[in-house]
Order: C-alpha cells, then sequence, then structure tokens
C-alpha cells in the first residue's frame, strides 16, 4: 500500500469513528472541503448539507451506527463496506413515526480524497431492505407509490 493510499484510509477512517460512530461532527473541518461534493441526491451539497443531512438521522435513530466491514484505498478514492444499524426511536422519520423499528443494511461508500480532506462522495444503499425494516416499502407497494425522497437518508 503506497503512502497516499495509508493516509487516504486514516481519513476516511477517523471521518467514520468520529461521525458514524460517536455522531462527532465538531472536527468535521479536519476531514471534510467545505464545498464537498455530494452524489447522493438525498443529501444536499457542501458540509453544511451534510451536517443538516445527518443530524435529522442521528435524531431519529439515536443509535445509528456504521459497521466497517472492508475499507479499500486506490490513490484519491477510498472505499468503504459497510453495515449500517440503528433503532428508530428517536422520532418521526421519512414520514413514519418512531416505532422501535430495528435497522441493518449494507452499504458502498466512495469517496475522494483531495489535499487530505473528502471532496466528493458517492454511495450505493440497500434501500429496499431499509425501507422494508422501517415498514415503508409495503406502504409503498400496496400504495403502487414510487421511492418517497429521503430528508436526512438512508446512508
Amino acid at each position: 500500500m503506497s503512502d497516499v493510499d495509508r493516509i487516504n484510509k486514516e481519513v476516511v477512517s477517523r471521518f467514520y469513528d468520529d461521525v458514524f460512530i460517536r455522531h462527532d461532527m465538531s472536527r468535521l473541518d479536519e476531514y471534510m472541503h467545505d464545498d464537498y461534493i455530494q452524489h447522493n441526491p438525498d443529501c444536499p451539497q457542501g458540509k453544511a448539507g451534510f451536517v443538516e443531512f445527518f443530524e435529522v438521522i442521528f435524531k431519529a435513530v439515536p443509535d445509528f451506527r456504521y459497521v466497517l466491514k472492508k475499507m479499500v484505498a486506490d490513490g484519491d478514492i477510498v472505499m468503504a463496506y459497510s453495515t449500517t444499524l440503528g433503532t428508530h426511536s428517536g422520532g418521526p422519520w421519512l414520514g413514519q413515526e418512531a416505532d422501535g423499528a430495528k435497522l441493518e443494511y449494507d452499504v458502498v461508500d466512495i469517496f475522494r480524497v483531495k489535499d487530505g480532506k473528502i471532496a466528493e462522495h458517492w454511495d450505493v444503499a440497500d434501500t429496499f431492505i431499509f425501507f422494508s425494516q422501517l415498514g415503508i416499502a409495503e406502504r409503498l407497494l400496496k400504495e403502487g407509490l414510487s421511492t418517497p425522497r429521503l430528508e436526512g437518508g438512508a446512508s
């Protein structure tokens, strides 16, 4: 592994630990560019958009956490495969009242790191499992509706 790969993995690992395990965004300036580009259409752009998005999630799912399964770096790209765990117990979210629904679904995150900070992000989440666990998938299937936009989304 090159020094660049190792350094970029360390940036993303510290970011994961602080944000997705401890829910501590106080050091986000160390990990993320202000003009962070988000390719998940449910999450607003920039660092401020990221904070807004995850504050909603952390309120609705107070025990939200990622369990990292694999992280791979290749130059400026870091890919992480994880399982998201939590309990919807903190209040309404995605049109659902908090009912204690247990969440456990997989996510792949791809980060581009520039000058030691996260500059860009893509993700793929198992949203069918996620929406099923929240009780949203069954309602959507019955109503014949498409997937709702996430406010404070799946990943």
